[in-house]
């Protein structure tokens, strides 16, 4: 068996050497030429899978590590009867802990939301609904919009009026252009300027979800809400003068976490054993660092205990959001590559930083040394282990 795979895609070698011939390439610059000869095709977001790459190549299953299809074209896959493996759910708890890193590193915010403010949830699915989990377990209230699911099925249903009405709008929606509520320029103008001037917006889901043009105008105006972008409208081009403005700006790396890059590697070998009808096989156990660097294969690791001391509160909450993950670091590092550069330059710098991207290992699951039963209440709400 022949696969192509993005270069970026940790474990591959671990996961899939032994189904057959491995070769690597740089994700963006895969093209009908290079599948040829391949059987399966590996990607993640940056590769455009259509007809225009398949059309006529051997390829009979593709698989993409990311929860995200906007880049496959799902329906002409099914058509060409090639299988088909994403990995949902795989990055949910990256991209939540993202977005409590984000609310933790700004002033304020946490307590207000303690106090009684409200997160408005655009989107209910994987990461959504884990997202709501967590910000339950942490006594923070929430709403949750998504128009394609049953009233029913959202704990706390709203509408978007409602979600841009509340002191955090976090968006997690799937990037779509299908009526009747397509998420393509969700949020556009008047969405927009109905934002407070008090309000946090986060963006860890596409970035054309929100019309880039109306955003960076009502971040211009003098009561400009607070805006974390971990997605942008063109990337890999990003606005200088959109990220001149807002408050935190992150090269698409959400979900970047190694714990969830590896989770979805071995989905699409799960995915791929089944298809071939192959007995299941015990998952590989892959440390952090060779996760990293592909081939190597190690017996798990957990991180080092987080210690907490004598913090309480809030100030304990802030210290387990931002722990594991330094989001003022990617934000210095984006801003240093595109601020002043040339566009092409930028452009690429933008993939060189998601290519490159620091080992970050997720506080879910991380065992933190507690001295009293309030600390042990907000390590376990955050999914990580009291020891």
């Amino acid at each position: 068996m022949r696969i192509l795979a993005d270069q970026n895609i940790p474990a591959l070698e671990a996961c899939f050497g032994h189904f057959g011939e491995l070769r690597v390439v740089e994700g963006r610059t895969i093209a009908a030429d290079d599948l040829r000869a391949t059987d399966v095709l590996l990607v993640r977001s940056v590769t455009r899978v259509d007809e225009a790459l398949l059309r006529g190549s051997p390829v009979q299953f593709v698989g993409t590590a990311t929860a995200g299809l906007d880049h496959v074209d799902v329906p002409w896959l099914t058509k060409a009867g090639i299988e088909f493996a994403a990995a949902p759910g795989a990055n949910a708890n990256s991209v939540v802990e993202y977005v409590l890193a984000a609310m933790a590193a700004q002033a304020g915010v946490l307590e207000r939301l303690l106090a009684g403010g409200r997160v408005g949830i655009v989107g209910y699915g994987h990461v959504g609904r884990l997202l709501r989990e967590r910000l339950g377990a942490l006594g923070i209230a929430s709403l949750q919009y998504d128009p394609w699911l049953a009233e029913q099925l959202l704990p706390e249903p709203a509408q978007l009026a409602d979600i841009l009405a509340c002191d955090v709008v976090s968006l997690h929606t799937s990037l779509t252009h299908t009526p009747p509520w397509p998420s393509h320029h969700l949020l556009g103008a008047r969405e927009l300027f109905a934002l407070q001037g008090t309000t946090l917006l986060i963006n860890a889901s596409r970035g054309p979800v929100i019309d880039g043009a109306a955003l960076l105008a009502r971040l211009s105006a003098a009561d400009a809400p607070r805006c974390v972008l971990d997605v942008w409208e063109f990337e890999p081009s990003v606005t200088p003068a959109l990220l001149e403005r807002v408050v935190l700006g992150t090269p698409h790396i959400a979900g970047y976490s190694v714990d969830a890059k590896v989770a979805a590697t071995r989905q699409l070998a799960q995915a791929l054993q089944q298809s071939l009808q192959q007995a299941p096989e015990q998952g590989p156990q892959i440390d952090a660092e060779s996760a990293q660097q592909p081939g190597r294969l190690q017996p798990s690791q957990l991180p080092p205990a987080l210690r907490v001391g004598e913090l309480r509160d809030t100030a304990l909450l802030r210290y387990l959001c931002t722990a594991r993950y330094d989001i003022h670091a990617d934000d210095r590092r984006l801003r240093e590559a595109v601020l002043g550069a040339e566009e092409d330059d930028a452009r690429r710098a933008f993939d060189r930083l998601r290519k490159n991207y620091p080992l970050r290992r997720e506080l879910a699951g991380s065992p933190v040394e507690t001295e009293c039963e309030a600390q042990i209440k907000w390590v376990r709400a955050l999914g990580a282990i009291a020891v």
